[in-house]
Protein backbone atom coordinates (compact mmCIF):
# COMPACT_ATOMS: atom_id res chain seq x y z
CA UNK A 1 0.00 0.00 0.00
CA UNK A 2 1.13 3.31 -0.66
CA UNK A 3 0.16 6.62 1.47
CA UNK A 4 1.20 10.31 0.27
CA UNK A 5 0.70 12.87 2.71
CA UNK A 6 1.99 16.25 2.47
CA UNK A 7 3.80 18.21 4.95
CA UNK A 8 4.75 21.42 5.27
CA UNK A 9 7.84 23.43 6.66
CA UNK A 10 10.29 21.72 5.39
CA UNK A 11 13.21 24.25 3.79
CA UNK A 12 16.76 21.93 3.73
CA UNK A 13 17.98 17.93 3.30
CA UNK A 14 18.14 18.13 7.02
CA UNK A 15 13.96 18.71 7.09
CA UNK A 16 13.91 15.53 4.75
CA UNK A 17 16.19 13.35 6.80
CA UNK A 18 14.79 14.19 10.07
CA UNK A 19 10.78 13.59 8.69
CA UNK A 20 12.17 10.28 6.83
CA UNK A 21 13.71 9.09 10.53
CA UNK A 22 10.16 9.73 12.16
CA UNK A 23 7.88 8.33 9.70
CA UNK A 24 10.54 5.20 9.63
CA UNK A 25 10.00 4.10 12.88
CA UNK A 26 6.03 3.70 12.81
CA UNK A 27 5.22 0.23 12.73
CA UNK A 28 4.06 -1.50 9.46
CA UNK A 29 6.01 1.50 7.33
CA UNK A 30 8.49 -0.71 4.72
CA UNK A 31 10.03 2.73 2.56
CA UNK A 32 9.75 6.03 3.21
CA UNK A 33 10.22 8.59 0.76
CA UNK A 34 10.25 12.73 1.07
CA UNK A 35 10.31 14.74 -1.42
CA UNK A 36 11.67 18.98 -0.47
CA UNK A 37 10.39 20.13 -3.92
CA UNK A 38 7.04 18.56 -3.47
CA UNK A 39 6.42 19.06 0.18
CA UNK A 40 5.55 15.73 0.57
CA UNK A 41 6.29 12.01 2.04
CA UNK A 42 4.93 9.02 0.18
CA UNK A 43 5.01 5.96 3.09
CA UNK A 44 4.98 2.16 1.45
CA UNK A 45 3.24 0.16 4.12
CA UNK A 46 2.32 -3.02 4.31
CA UNK A 47 -0.87 -2.83 6.21
CA UNK A 48 -3.44 0.34 7.16
CA UNK A 49 -1.38 2.65 9.27
CA UNK A 50 -2.26 4.80 11.61
CA UNK A 51 -2.61 8.55 10.41
CA UNK A 52 -2.94 10.19 13.31
CA UNK A 53 0.32 8.58 14.49
CA UNK A 54 1.69 9.81 11.29
CA UNK A 55 0.50 13.55 11.73
CA UNK A 56 1.88 13.28 15.46
CA UNK A 57 5.35 12.05 14.48
CA UNK A 58 5.66 14.50 11.87
CA UNK A 59 4.50 17.10 14.03
CA UNK A 60 7.55 16.17 16.95
CA UNK A 61 9.44 16.21 14.15
CA UNK A 62 8.88 20.13 13.81
CA UNK A 63 6.50 20.39 10.70
CA UNK A 64 2.79 20.10 9.55
CA UNK A 65 0.35 18.02 8.04
CA UNK A 66 -0.82 20.33 4.96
Amino acid sequence: MITTIKVKGMSCNHCVMAVTKALRGLNGVTDVKVDLAAGQAVLEHDSVIDLIAVKDLIEQAGYEIG
